[in-house]
Order: structure tokens, then C-alpha cells, then sequence
């Protein structure tokens, strides 16, 4: 029932889904459609990600009301972004001009990170922070303008186990279960739209590419 939930009410999860579809669209040379499905998701949902930005897997996204991502933008592996930020440009730069976050950042609600910067990885950028520096790796940046206010203690081969995804289900604390759920459901909405887009073109293979997804289930 929770998995039927968050595919039927997360609001964080459905932006991102149609983020997928629009940044797929991007790649395939269909502009003008993914375009139209970032407007649509934009009105619908007051979320503003450009298909041509880069999102790794692992993002949790809170409820993507006010999110703000730009075209050159990248996101590493792990990361969460709550409400209300802005992964934005500073209006000075062109070309390559929005942040680069990396794996594992915790973006709290109404932060801001303008202009083409590296946030490191693991760091934590608190509420109604404005970032327009680099950030290093752990550290934790408060403040209008943000400065770096303490360090994280993070053991490294367990950081390091996350990024890699390789880890076991022993060894993996509840966070890390939960973002493995999380792309688990991601990857069979995408096989169930796949196999709708099957059957509405009349293809005949259509059922035994279902009956193979359930197996696997």
C-alpha cells in the first residue's frame, strides 16, 4: 500500500517521473515536446526542471513544489532537495552557467545555489541559504550570503558504499532500503508505460514483455 501511494500521490515522484520522460524527449532530439511537458509540470505541480539538466539516480525529492533546476545543471547520486530550491544561474555568466551538486547533498527548503559552482559531496546547505561559492566535501553552509559553518563526520567506507550501490541488504541502514525501494518503483513505472506505449501501437509481443516484468517482480 505505501509503494500504491507514492506512485498514486507523491507529488515529488511524479515530477520526476515526467522530468525522466522530458529528459529522454531532450536527448532524442524532440525539443518542442519536452518543452510542452516541462511547462505541463510546471503548472501543474510549481516545479521548473529543464529537461536538459542532468539527474542521477537516487534523488528524493521531497515534494517538488518551487524547485528550480536549470539547463546545465548536474545532480549527483543520493541527493535530496526539499522545497523551494533553486539550482539557478546568476545572470552574469553564459553557456555552462548553473551549480554542479554532487553525490549525497542535502539541499534544505528555499535554498539557493546560483551560478556554475561545485557543492561537494555530502555536503548540507541549510534553509534560505544563498550559495555563490564552491562548497567542499562534508561541510555544512549557512547564511545569506553562505559560508561554511561545521563539518560533517561521515565514515568514508560507508559513504562510499552508498555511492556505489553495490552493498548488501545487511549492511544497508533504512535510508539507503528505502532509496533502493524508491528506483525500484521508478524502474517499473517506466516498463508499465513502455508496455502501454506497446499495446496502443498494436504490437503483438506486447504480452509476453508483461508476463516477463511480472516474473521478475
Amino acid at each position: 500500500s505505501t509503494a500504491l501511494n507514492a506512485l498514486l500521490f507523491h507529488q515529488g515522484l511524479h515530477v520526476l517521473v515526467c522530468y525522466r520522460v522530458a529528459h529522454r524527449l531532450w536527448q532524442a532530439g524532440r525539443t518542442g515536446l519536452a518543452y510542452y511537458m516541462q511547462s505541463t509540470v510546471s503548472s501543474r505541480y510549481s516545479a521548473d526542471i529543464h529537461p536538459a539538466a542532468e539527474i542521477d539516480g537516487g534523488l528524493y525529492l521531497n515534494v517538488g513544489g518551487g524547485v528550480v533546476i536549470g539547463e546545465t545543471a548536474r545532480v549527483g547520486k543520493d541527493c535530496t532537495i526539499l522545497q523551494g530550491v533553486t539550482l539557478g544561474g546568476t545572470g552574469k555568466e553564459v553557456g555552462n552557467r548553473h551549480p554542479k551538486i554532487s553525490d549525497g547533498v542535502i539541499l534544505h527548503c528555499g535554498a539557493c545555489v546560483l551560478g556554475n559552482i561545485n557543492v561537494g559531496r555530502g555536503a548540507i546547505i541549510t534553509a534560505k541559504s544563498i550559495v555563490t561559492k564552491e562548497v567542499p566535501e562534508l561541510a555544512r553552509v549557512s547564511g545569506v550570503p553562505a559560508s561554511v559553518k561545521s563539518y560533517r563526520e561521515l565514515r568514508k567506507d560507508l559513504f562510499s558504499q552508498a555511492s556505489s550501490g553495490d552493498d548488501d541488504d545487511e549492511d544497508c541502514d533504512l535510508d539507503c532500503q528505502m532509496k533502493k525501494k524508491y528506483e525500484s518503483y521508478l524502474e517499473s513505472f517506466q516498463e508499465l508505460v513502455e508496455i502501454e506505449s506497446c499495446m496502443s501501437d498494436g504490437k503483438n509481443d506486447c504480452s509476453d514483455a508483461l508476463d516477463e516484468m511480472l516474473k521478475s517482480q
